[in-house]
């Protein structure tokens, strides 16, 4: 598998914020978010080709028991669900960041960390027509993400960027089909430093307090700035 990075740090977004986690980062995804803050492990994937093994050695060097499998997206890697089997058996809570555009398809996990993405993301003239194609058609996949939600402990996480993103969200999740309680929905405001999340988060807890979503705070960003390995 191609890994960006392998890291020790605090979980920063959704419902284990604060919690001691090993993170390891695939590097690869089938999307194109336009506001990506991972470039380096999508639209410009890098990194090292690691065995599950040589990956777990890594994990297990650091006392936290959880580990977190982002990206990028984690579920196009090759082998994603051995090292997710391997974790497991090393007794690791799973968390699971994807943007629920593939099926899980049983692999181990405590908790899918699930991104979906709106309008907002689609990429900008860097990228020819033919991706930013792919990217629209492929981001929204209901059945998919009903498949996750119906078979593990889920939070639903979308990146805002206005208000306007909440007429989207709500047409979204009646696609899903499936009763998803208020509190499992995380509002994130988008924006890679303090200055752009604080210029957004205002308006996110009031939409939260009237619709009884959770406020999705980017806890990482705002201790560590923007950097690598945090």
């Amino acid at each position: 598998m191609l890994i960006s990075e392998i890291f020790y740090s605090i979980q920063g977004e959704g419902e284990l914020t604060g919690i001691p986690s090993v993170f390891v980062r695939m590097s690869g995804c089938n999307l194109r978010c336009n506001w990506c803050d991972t470039m380096y492990a999508s639209w410009q994937p890098e990194g090292a080709e690691m065995s599950v093994d040589q990956i777990l050695a890594e994990v297990l060097k650091h006392p936290a028991s959880h580990c977190v499998l982002t990206g990028g997206e984690p579920m196009v890697a090759k082998g994603i669900r051995e090292l997710a089997s391997a974790l497991r058996s090393a007794g690791k809570h799973i968390t699971i960041e994807t943007a629920g555009t593939i099926s899980p398809d049983g692999i181990a996990c405590d908790l899918a960390s699930l991104s979906p993405k709106l309008s907002n993301s689609a990429p900008d003239h860097r990228l020819p027509e033919a991706w930013r194609q792919k990217h629209d058609q492929l981001r929204w996949q209901p059945g998919v993400i009903r498949d996750w939600i119906t078979h593990f402990p889920y939070q639903l996480k979308f990146v805002v960027t206005s208000a306007s993103d909440l007429d989207e969200i709500y047409l979204l999740l009646r696609e899903v089909g499936v009763k998803i309680p208020a509190a499992k929905i995380l509002l994130m405001p988008e924006g890679i430093s303090a200055a752009a999340i604080r210029g957004r988060d205002e308006t996110l807890v009031e939409i939260c307090k009237q619709h009884g979503y959770r406020y999705c705070n980017r806890l990482h960003v705002e201790i560590f700035g923007h950097t690598r390995g945090t």
